[in-house]
């Protein structure tokens, strides 16, 4: 995941409702400095949403999220995912993230989880839902232990409490929606969306 974590300190996590929002939306948080998109397969428009992305942005680096099944890993695949991301792990996900030859990041959220991974050789992974499971504190726990293992937490985090993640150091990126507030969304106003980019893409500095 080297390639996706060096590209912004904030991987925008994205649902998209309608495909034809993909492509403006993506060009919107490339332009505010957000290189990397993650793609959430949540909705039927998903697929074609990343597709349309990968396709007309190649600015842009864009993943698929909520990745469940070996299905979803090679439709995303397919549909030109360049990273998959999954909110949890089981050994068949693995095995089928893998074999798609794509970057991957897989969820954990205890100490045994992540020591299953670095078993296998995964080192990069999700720490979800992140706010709940313990939040900034429970990673910079693990930092000491574990000190391989690098992590991209997502789950309640906004730009408030970005900054206290990004500090510690095992956390190479953080995942999140707050820079495209539904409102912003709904309005298609890009521009609103690539200044709140912008500000998440400053965070890398604080």
């Amino acid at each position: 995941m080297d390639s996706v974590f060096g590209l912004a300190p904030v991987i925008p996590v994205v649902v998209v409702e309608d495909a034809d929002d993909a492509v403006p939306l993506a060009r919107a948080l490339l332009a505010g400095g957000l290189g990397a998109i993650e793609v959430t397969l949540r909705t039927p428009a998903a697929l074609d949403a990343l597709a349309a992305v990968a396709r007309e942005v190649p600015g842009a680096v864009v993943g698929a999220g909520t990745v469940l099944t070996p299905d979803h890993a090679a439709a995303a695949a397919a549909a030109g995912a360049r990273f998959l991301v999954s909110p949890g792990c089981t050994e068949t996900l693995l095995d089928a993230m893998g074999g798609t030859g794509l970057p991957y990041l897989p969820g954990v959220s205890t100490a045994s989880e992540v020591m299953k991974l670095l078993e296998r050789g995964v080192t990069d992974m999700k720490f979800f839902p992140a706010e709940p499971a313990g939040g900034a504190p429970f990673l910079k726990s693990l930092a000491s232990p574990l000190p391989r293992a690098r992590f991209c937490p997502t789950g309640g985090i906004d730009a408030a409490r970005a900054p206290q993640y990004l500090r510690l150091p095992n956390v190479a990126c953080v995942g999140g929606s707050w820079m495209i507030p539904p409102q912003l969304l709904a309005a298609r106003d890009w521009e609103g969306i690539t200044a709140l980019a912008r500000e998440a893409a400053a965070l890398g500095a604080a």
